[in-house]
């Protein structure tokens, strides 16, 4: 029986996994923002999409500069 390859796992497929994860969290984020009327979760929203665009921005400009180092 022949053994399975297995791909090894680098950084760049990290990255790819976390920019997905995060653009998922931030749709749940524009949909929670979409759908509360109270003030203090209004901005409790707005902020959590702040944050997660930060990280969204953050892992973009790494996967660009591993990118660029290839």
């Amino acid at each position: 029986m022949p053994f399975l390859k297995r791909k090894k796992i680098t950084t760049r497929d990290i990255l790819l996994q976390e920019i997905s994860d995060t653009r998922q969290e931030l749709d749940a984020a524009y949909s929670l923002f979409e759908n509360v009327v109270d003030p203090d979760l209004i901005s409790s929203s707005i902020y959590r999409i702040n944050s997660i665009q930060d990280r969204y921005k953050y892992l973009m400009k790494q996967l660009k500069a591993g990118e660029a180092g290839k």
